[in-house]
């Protein structure tokens, strides 16, 4: 086996609904997404997963609905394009309690939820997955999520960044500073569970937020969850180099995607920390076969239960522009919107068409996707590490749980033979087994300088601001 090689990092990349990203083939027979709503769907991939040495189940999410294609709903629900979709935070104590190692990356939008109460869900469920939860921090992209939380429209996209800044600087205070490391005793004896002298008091008043508080929960063995994000775009990149220790990003070629991930950790050294402080992930689908003929006639079978129309109304969505209105071979017009910036930028040189669209949709997403043999879909993996600097894919679901049980018995060997993927699971938090460092947040991170100076007369002055 060979030594010294990057270990590839691997997030089965799910959300608790039926149709995620390839969207149609909850029709095919061998697929049970349809039982999402089931806690046996879920305890037994993480399971699975668990068994493949996955690092993480990334679960996405949404608020709000798909709208924007035909100006209605209706295509979103016959395929189920993210609706009907559940919370993926009720999940995680069951797939914690019949799993030791998996990490599991969480999707929140922090625009309609108050920070205080945001930070006692994260921290309870660090403590009971023993230090195993990060979160993908979003602030939504939705108008129909928008009016639904009582809004008139979206908030503008980067305004939307100016107030995530403030929301993480309440929960580092809440996180980092509330409770000093050494506040619990549990001494029954001196009847002191916790010592009042090391717990301490949050203010923030901000434009944003206004809190005055402790945090509710004593200190997790992460403090912080790992944090997630995947803006792209300029204010995203400004936000992801001070907050975010994995960034997850969709490649369309492996040039563009090294510039991306290049962008990405400029912003890290940009925040005054390392370029490697941030682990970057792309989505990608597999299929794979026993042989390369297996393989693509797994994917022409997979074709047939596809809806490329499903595709594209999810991608109508993200960018802001009904498509269904435009004919077959009309150009589509870029059009700047409030909605995701990195997906309406790929519409900028006004080249695209519906029918070209529906055929990049061809799988029910707009993914890249790995057709081979073990070994060809070994080599393609190792070729986007090497030549992109990505740390590692979020492997999408295509049929479940087929996908993931193909590349957990015939890929995952053939990495593990090349050296390219661990054997078993280091010890310690999802912060430790990622970074091969502490549990907590390092010193140059933002987060870090929000933790109590422990004087027990005096709190830090980056509590009071």
């Amino acid at each position: 086996m060979a030594h010294g090689k990057k270990k590839i990092l691997l997030n089965a990349f799910n959300m608790n609904c039926v149709g995620h990203i390839n969207h149609g083939l909850w029709t095919h027979p061998q697929d049970t997404s349809t039982q999402y709503n089931t806690l046996e769907y879920w305890t037994g991939l993480a399971q699975l997963l668990e068994r493949g040495l996955f690092d993480g189940l990334f679960i996405a999410d949404i608020v709000g609905v798909y709208d924007v294609y035909q100006q209605s709903v209706d295509v979103t629900l016959k395929e189920s394009i993210q609706l009907p979709v559940n919370d993926p935070l009720l999940l995680v104590s069951a797939m914690a309690a019949v799993t030791k190692n998996l990490g599991f990356g969480l999707t929140a939008n922090l625009t309609y939820e108050p920070p205080y109460l945001f930070a006692r869900r994260m921290s309870t469920l660090d403590h009971l997955s023993r230090g195993r939860v990060g979160w993908n921090i979003v602030t939504g992209y939705l108008d129909s999520a928008a009016k639904a939380m009582g809004l008139t429209a979206q908030v503008e996209h980067d305004r939307r960044y100016d107030q995530a800044d403030e929301y993480l600087q309440v929960l580092y205070k809440l996180w980092e500073g509330s409770w000093e490391n050494d506040a619990v005793l549990n001494d029954r004896q001196r009847r002191i569970y916790a010592q009042p002298q090391k717990v301490h008091k949050v203010r923030h008043q901000g434009e944003f937020y206004q809190v005055e508080g402790y945090h509710l929960c004593e200190p997790s063995p992460q403090r912080t969850p790992v944090l997630f994000q995947a803006g792209s775009s300029e204010r995203g990149l400004l936000f992801a180099g001070r907050h975010a220790e994995c960034v997850f990003i969709s490649g369309q070629n492996k040039p563009a995607t090294k510039v991306q991930v290049d962008k990405v950790r400029a912003s890290a050294v940009e925040a005054g920390r390392n370029p490697e402080d941030i682990k970057v992930f792309m989505g990608l689908n597999v299929i794979v076969g026993e042989t390369e003929a297996a393989a693509w006639a797994k994917h022409a079978e997979y074709l047939g239960y596809a809806s490329a129309e499903a595709g594209v109304a999810h991608f109508s969505a993200s960018t802001g522009i009904d498509f269904s209105q435009y004919e077959l071979d009309e150009p589509i017009q870029y059009v700047k919107s409030n909605a995701i910036q990195s997906a309406t930028k790929t519409l900028q040189n006004n080249d695209w068409t519906r029918r070209k669209l529906l055929e990049q949709h061809a799988l029910g997403g707009r993914y890249i996707t790995v057709v081979g043999s073990p070994e060809q879909v070994a080599d393609e993996l190792e070729s986007w590490i090497a030549e992109t600097g990505l740390d590692g894919f979020n492997l999408t679901r295509i049929v479940t749980p087929q996908s993931y049980v193909d590349f957990i018995e015939l890929v995952i060997p053939e990495l593990q033979r090349r050296g390219s993927y661990k054997t078993e699971y280091d010890n310690g938090s999802l912060r430790e087994k990622l970074f091969q460092a502490g549990a907590h947040l390092p010193g140059q991170h933002t987060g870090s300088t929000y933790r109590h100076c422990s004087l027990a007369t005096k709190a830090c002055d980056s509590l009071n601001q």
